[in-house]
């Protein structure tokens, strides 16, 4: 989880403007915006934590951290004013501190213990100042100093206020007041002079000089690839340079190699990744990197340990080592000049150790812990972990699987005895766990001992509990205003001695009280308050206008006291004087914040219809919807489709010709389906017969056909089928329709039982056929293509009178406007028609027979 801390420089000097008339600090904060929408690209990015400081004197500077929210990070960074002095140190410190919070609590740093690269929190520091001058109440400041106090226990323990996992990088403004006339040039930003370059480097990262907008976007979308996981390290060259290597790849030792010319590549301060295991999502290891120093039970306290680890390599040339089920750690190199000059010697089968000085007992070097070795494609450079002297480690542990199988003797027993007393203490755990995994017997006693003292075990206890007090202290303060100077307090003397009894207005309230004087409020101002009016809960009560409480009458006192208390308390929802709008009116800094409302809604229901394209949240526009659910406009289908295609000599006839030839076995396959009782008792064809309606129609169906298929239809319901008014009985006779299709006539017979062989459809039988068609016509408007064919033959088999008809074919126009289906809504309106006309000729039909 990356940890994004935004340092922003709110001094006094941000306040300048730029040739686009925007200040400084306006243009930092729009560059957080930007940054946070560069990096929501990635979706590594939903586990980012964001933090948010500032140049206020500490713990005030905390403006966002462990605690709050996202809502709560860009509500503070649209509130940032510009005042104060650039104290760009103690805002470093501030910030540093704030990332290390924690660190001694979850053990992340493990003191005297091995360094792991995978136990790490990368964190990202960005700052973005006006690189002015660096002040203070002390005065100006030449060059940047960091407190070396620091209120965070156990800081004393690392001699950098930052860790190797925490990089820092500068957005220097050097934006011109003046539009500049000089063409703008292209190319790589620059780093700047200013004094926080130097702080950059020595954690990992760098400083923009920017001059420019276009320049700013520029290292934005730099930053956001910088955004890795990963630890950096000091690898530094140890004895002689290699052999230079020839055209041929071997060894050129008539070559001169420059070994006491200081090289880019003899010292290099990159970092390593650290990738996060694919299953889990975090970082998996199995060896730590050494101490610098030999762990001792006499040590009275830990020696302070640098940042960033020095790791030595030594460049001669050895061969990779490793066994079978042996677990190693492998890491690769941020480009550097180290892992350049290795690549450029093209020699993938080879490596060179690496040592961590005084990491061992008995060597001042320290025996190897792993290698740096080339990748076999000559793409990267990668560091190899492995066991501490595994070089004398992984030839007894091959003895013991090939030879001994498992069994050692004592010669090999006194072997890895001595090769145990060259290994640092924290090592043994982790080798027994290897061990156990590659199935060897246990070697290594259960009692082990860490190297630490009593002593120093007792002190790391106890910073870990002072840890986690400050860490409440400082969480609690986060957020909170400092103090405002409130000047010098005077106090009002005036009239203090006087007796309220000797006050004017008292002793005139007392004798409107025992009636000496007629009751009024004298000094009562009706014009400041005019048109006011009490709120009623009943709409039916006229307001009252009170304006003196002596004009209320008795059996009024309560009720009035009930309105009085509802416009107090707002115990109500409307009341006079509050205007309406403001009920649903929301804070321009919280207009944005849509995903904070969504965790107060309740949880949505399921959809009706699975296959229905989900709506989106989408803040501003409730309509919009999922675009892989929508289905392609007509008119743009209709363009992207095969147009005027000419036939070629060769090809085979149209699929129209053959759909011809195969009318009459369509023919006998409806006799078929009706012999086997798969007609629906409208006498129109069911789902299974519908396929066969959609091969012989073809892929559209022309107005023209469309007129002729509803005309067959509403004919069929005029002249055919008759309702029996006590029954959903349908009785009618056969009727043979014809639909044409260019020039070809598909002849389609659709037979209704008559007389005492009528089919009976309860009611609930006919709601669970129209519920299906429901269905299924949702699912054919969605339906990719022009083929109608299906909707028309589905409303056919609607149960029920012409008005149950109607209202399918308009719930159908409805889906089809969804889903912009134009020709499809032309097509189904003239139906509409049809069956309207034909409904309003049956009702006229019924008065004349009843007449």
């Amino acid at each position: 989880m990356p940890i994004l801390l935004f340092l922003i420089d709110t001094s006094a000097s941000m306040n300048q403007r730029t040739d686009l008339g925007t200040s400084y600090l306006d243009i930092a904060k729009g560059a957080v915006e930007l940054f946070l929408k560069l990096r929501a690209r990635d979706p590594a990015s939903r586990g980012d934590r964001y933090m948010l400081v500032t140049y206020d004197e500490p713990p005030y500077c905390i403006k966002a951290g462990w605690k709050e929210n996202h809502a709560t990070f860009m509500s503070e960074l649209k509130n940032l004013q510009a005042s104060g002095l650039t104290t760009l140190g103690q805002a470093l410190r501030s910030s540093f501190d704030l990332l290390n919070l924690n660190r001694l609590i979850s053990g992340i740093d493990n003191y005297g213990q091995g360094r792991n690269p995978f136990f790490l929190e990368p964190s990202i520091l960005i700052t973005i100042t006006d690189g002015n001058k660096l002040t203070s109440t002390a005065g100006v400041q030449e060059e940047l100093h960091l407190p070396l106090n620091s209120p965070l226990p156990g800081s004393e323990l690392t001699k950098e206020p930052f860790r190797w996992d925490q990089r820092l990088f500068a957005l220097v403004l050097r934006l011109p007041g003046l539009a500049s006339t000089e063409p703008e040039q292209l190319g790589s930003v620059p780093t700047d002079e200013s004094a926080i370059t130097q702080m950059c480097e020595v954690t990992g990262g760098r400083s923009y000089c920017v001059r420019t907008q276009r320049m700013l976007n520029q290292c934005l979308e730099s930053l956001v690839q910088k955004v890795q996981s990963g630890v950096v390290i000091n690898f530094e060259k140890t004895g002689p340079d290699p052999l230079p290597i020839g055209e041929d790849g071997l060894m050129d030792s008539s070559r001169p190699s420059n070994s006491f010319a200081a090289q880019p590549w003899h010292s290099c301060h990159k970092l390593i990744y650290v990738r996060p295991n694919s299953k889990t999502g975090v970082p998996v290891g199995h060896w730590p990197i050494p101490e610098s120093f030999w762990p001792d039970q006499n040590l009275p306290s830990l020696p302070p340990r640098t940042s960033h680890p020095v790791v030595r390599f030594s460049c001669v040339d050895c061969e990779p080592m490793v066994i079978d089920k042996l677990p190693f750690d492998k890491y690769e190199l941020e480009p550097s000049p180290l892992t350049q000059y290795i690549l450029e010697r093209k020699s993938p089968h080879t490596c060179w150790q690496v040592f961590v000085t005084s990491s061992g007992k008995y060597n001042e070097l320290g025996y190897p812990f792993g290698y740096l070795k080339a990748s076999t494609t000559l793409t990267c450079v990668n560091l190899f972990v492995m066991p501490y002297n595994y070089p004398v480690l992984l030839p007894l542990l091959d003895d013991l699987f090939k030879v001994h199988k498992l069994k050692p003797n004592v010669k090999w027993r006194q072997a890895f005895d001595s090769y145990l007393k060259t290994l640092p203490p924290y090592y043994l755990l982790p080798l027994k766990k290897a061990l156990r995994m590659m199935g060897a017997p246990n070697l290594i006693s259960d009692n082990l001992d860490c190297g630490l003292s009593y002593s120093v075990i007792s002190y790391l206890k106890k910073l870990s509990q002072q840890t986690k007090l400050e860490s409440e202290r400082i969480l609690a303060s986060v957020g909170k205003k400092p103090p405002q100077e409130i000047g010098i307090k005077v106090k009002n003397h005036s009239g203090g001695g006087v007796s309220l009894t000797h006050n004017k207005n008292f002793r005139k309230l007392l004798k409107e009280i025992i009636g000496e004087t007629a009751p009024r409020l004298a000094e009562l101002n009706t014009k400041e308050f005019a048109g006011f009016q009490v709120g009623l809960l009943n709409k039916d009560l006229k307001p009252q206008t009170y304006r003196n409480a002596y004009d209320i009458p008795r059996r009024g006192l309560l009720d009035q006291l009930t309105r009085m208390r509802s416009n107090l308390l707002k115990t109500h929802k409307f009341i006079v004087g509050q205007d309406e709008d403001s009920l649903h009116s929301v804070p321009v800094a919280q207009m944005g914040n849509y995903q904070e409302y969504l965790k107060t809604l309740a949880s949505p229901l399921r959809e009706i219809d699975p296959d229905q394209p989900k709506r989106l949240h989408t803040f501003g526009n409730p309509f919009k919807q999922d675009k892989k659910g929508m289905m392609i406009d007509e008119a743009d289908e209709f363009v992207t489709g095969p147009q005027n295609k000419v036939k070629r000599p060769g090809e085979p006839s149209s699929p129209l010709s053959s759909k011809r030839r195969r009318n009459v076995t369509v023919t006998h396959d409806v006799h078929e389906k009706m012999e086997n009782g798969q007609i629906s008792p409208d006498g129109f064809l069911s789902k299974s017969a519908a396929p066969e309606l959609m091969t012989m129609a073809g892929d559209s169906i022309p107005p023209a056909q469309v007129d002729s298929l509803s005309d067959d239809f509403t004919s069929l319901r005029k002249d055919d089928l008759m309702h029996s008014p006590g029954s959903n009985a349908v009785i009618g006779g056969t009727k043979n329709s014809s639909v044409s299709v260019d020039d070809r006539k598909v002849s389609v017979t659709s037979a209704l039982e008559t007389g005492p062989n009528t089919s009976q459809v309860t009611s609930a039988m006919a709601q669970g056929i129209n519920a299906d068609i429901k269905h299924q016509l949702m699912k054919e408007v969605r339906r990719f293509g022009r083929k109608y064919e299906r909707i028309f033959i589905l409303l056919e088999g609607v149960q029920g009178p012409l008005a149950v008809r109607k209202q399918f074919v308009e719930f159908t126009i409805k889906e089809a406007a969804r889903f912009k289906r134009r020709v499809l809504i032309q097509y189904l309106e003239k139906l509409l028609e049809k069956i309207e006309s034909h409904h309003l000729l049956n009702n006229v039909n019924h008065i004349n027979s009843r007449s």
